[in-house]
């Protein structure tokens, strides 16, 4: 063959290798170049500064405009949640604001009849009423609570603090209701400390208690101990009550349901489901153990640290 001729077709594949890698570059420096674009259009998305721009014919430019409408939508779907979590504050506050005042004398002027000389019908009337009365306060916080939670309005701030203080408060708020029905409350004594939001997890407790006490029959028992794992921290609720059948005890946290052996006791069916909410919003969670005719053990996780 030719010298030249070899010459020539080493040229050739020479400058097509050239060619080629000035290609491959190329590319790779535009590709580097949107995708530098698109974090960019990502960053002000996410920082709510997001705003739609000018695009060319190319495909690169049609892949950011596709990004780019996405972006925009999400932008203003996100602020029109916003929007509707605002009215939702408002509705609630007015809500609370509204009903405060009727339940409180509601509540008041029963207590005051109930003090008052009356008829032994009259005085079951008036009593009934309180009772009512009650449910209804009972009722109206709890969905507010829970409203508010869920909506992220009301945020839980875990802390570190005594698990002991937490079961005084509780058992302060279930003392009354205990011996008024005659079961005995108890807790176990103790150091140890964990991660919890105090208000909120006071309330999921007592959620907790209030339910056992409510399905255990009078004299019967409630105790309240801490077991302490490597991670968690075990807040246990023991009764000797009805118990829960097998196939409820996946359901019973579900909002507002009522187990069929609840439906001559007074409840609505958020109790658990609030308790097992604010567990979660902490990094925690609720177990159950039972038996019909035996009882039941709530279990609630905090973590430790």
């Amino acid at each position: 063959m030719d010298s030249r001729l070899i010459e020539s077709l080493l040229l050739v594949g020479i400058g097509a290798v050239i060619t080629g890698l000035a290609c491959t570059i190329a590319s790779r420096f535009q590709m580097k170049k949107l995708m530098q674009r698109l974090i960019e259009m990502l960053d002000k998305a996410i920082s709510g500064d997001f705003q739609e721009s000018n695009f060319n014919e190319s495909m690169e430019s049609a892949v950011e405009e596709k990004l780019s409408h996405f972006l925009k939508s999400s932008v203003l779907s996100s602020q029109r949640l916003s929007k509707e979590r605002d009215k939702i504050k408002e509705l609630i506050a007015d809500i609370s604001h509204q009903t405060k005042t009727p339940i409180s004398n509601l509540l008041l002027y029963s207590q005051l009849l109930e003090e008052s000389s009356l008829s032994r019908d009259c005085r079951q009337t008036v009593e009934e009423i309180h009772k009512q009365a009650e449910k209804l306060h009972f009722l109206i916080v709890s969905l507010i609570n829970l409203s508010r939670l869920e909506t992220g309005i009301i945020q839980v701030n875990p802390q570190r603090g005594s698990l002991e203080k937490l079961l005084e408060a509780v058992e302060h708020q279930a003392k009354l209701k205990a011996e008024t029905k005659g079961i005995s409350l108890s807790f176990l004594p103790t150091e140890t400390e964990a991660q919890f939001d105090p208000k909120w997890t006071e309330e999921a407790l007592y959620n907790l208690v209030d339910n056992a006490i409510k399905y255990t029959p009078k004299g019967g028992n409630v105790e309240i101990s801490v077991i302490t794992y490597e991670m968690f921290v075990c807040i246990q609720v023991k009764d000797n009550g009805i118990g829960i059948k097998e196939e409820e005890q996946g359901r019973i946290f579900g909002r507002f349901y009522r187990s069929e052996l609840s439906r001559d006791k007074e409840g609505v069916g958020i109790g658990l489901f609030l308790a097992r909410e604010i567990a979660a919003a902490q990094n925690g969670y609720i177990k159950v153990k039972s038996l019909i005719g035996k009882g039941s053990c709530f279990s609630l996780f905090l973590p430790r640290g």
